[in-house]
């Protein structure tokens, strides 16, 4: 990418209808306690659409954005967490056909809550390789039960529903990537596999995703210092690489679109290490949504620019970080 301008042309989200954890804290689903340490005001909490029907609307959005037609798309890149909705059938397929994306390559990518910006530096590479022009970046999860509860399945971050998507062309757009980089340590792939053997079905181990027994598992047989520095030293290279790739300081970041963690989580992994204040980044609508998956990145950008925060010559910085472990961070220039 650092050869290629690769430029973002259209920016799309679809949000489930906002639930406030107030109601979730009376009704005894979320703990008061995880209300309190995440920060959050409300969730994003789909009653009947799925993940990848969120996608696709998301997908549509940005399509308008755009002010392109579905056709011209060449590629689809589709990433998600969490269950899709149907077994032994391709998420992205739907998408191509819902956009009306009937020439393009569509593959699903799964990074877990790095996919998204997964999506993007691999769609940059086939634009550039193949000398294609347009490709439609997605993600989109509905985080329900019985497999997963939103509130407690990863203690620290409550998960919210939604899609999301963005439109890379290699010719004209509202913004231009000036770095990408992403980075990974397998060393720490057992974190979210803990010592539990492989099932045979999904769920055949755990009757729902419980990711705390899991870390607690890698950890006791680890040096737990280490693993922790492992996780925040990634995350502060990917960050210096990207600001350095781009010719930029830290200083120099407009706004700051992070992951969706609760605060506390956002201050100990970025906030306080990086010496960045709250207010440059998207956490005031962060807290109302919840943890999109894959999708945090875009919908944060797409919040900005439908509220009109982005200004010529903005910088922007996209972070990421999934399970894997992988990181990825990119500056954006608003054009």
């Amino acid at each position: 990418m650092a050869n290629d301008s690769i430029y973002i042309r259209g920016v799309g989200s679809e949000l489930a209808v906002r639930r406030p954890i107030s109601e979730a804290v009376a009704s005894g689903e979320c703990p008061p306690e995880i209300a309190e340490r995440t920060g959050t005001e409300s969730v994003s909490v789909s009653e009947r659409m799925s993940g990848v029907e969120l996608a696709a609307a998301a997908a549509r959005n940005a399509l308008r954005d755009a002010a392109i037609a579905g056709s011209r798309i060449d590629l689809i890149a589709h990433s998600n967490v969490y269950y899709q909705g149907h077994d032994l059938w391709s998420p992205s397929a739907y998408i191509q056909r819902e956009t009306g994306a009937a020439d393009a390559v569509a593959v699903e990518i799964r990074q877990m809550s790095n996919g998204g910006m997964a999506g993007i530096d691999l769609a940059a590479a086939y634009l550039t390789g193949r000398d294609r022009d347009l490709a439609l970046v997605t993600t989109g999860d509905r985080f329900v039960g019985p497999g997963f509860d939103r509130w407690i399945s990863d203690p620290g971050t409550i998960y919210g529903d939604g899609g999301t998507a963005l439109i890379l062309s290699r010719t004209s757009g509202f913004a231009v990537f000036r770095s990408f980089v992403q980075i990974a340590d397998a060393n720490l792939e057992a974190m979210h596999r803990g010592t539990d053997p492989f099932g045979v079905a999904p769920f055949s181990v755990r009757p729902r995703v419980d990711l705390d027994p899991l870390k607690k598992a890698y950890l006791a047989g680890t040096n737990v210092l280490a693993a922790v520095e492992k996780v925040r030293r990634g995350q502060e290279r990917v960050i210096a690489r990207s600001l350095d790739e781009a010719g930029v300081k830290i200083s120099d970041i407009d706004w700051f679109v992070l992951p969706h963690f609760g605060v506390r989580r956002l201050r100990s992994t970025f906030l306080r290490p990086l010496n960045i204040d709250i207010e440059r980044t998207t956490w005031d609508f962060a807290r109302t949504v919840g943890h999109l998956g894959a999708g945090d990145q875009f919908a944060g950008l797409a919040h900005l620019r439908a509220r009109d925060l982005l200004r010529t010559g903005d910088a922007v910085l996209f972070a990421g970080v999934g399970a894997g472990f992988s990181w990825s961070a990119a500056v954006l220039e608003i054009l």
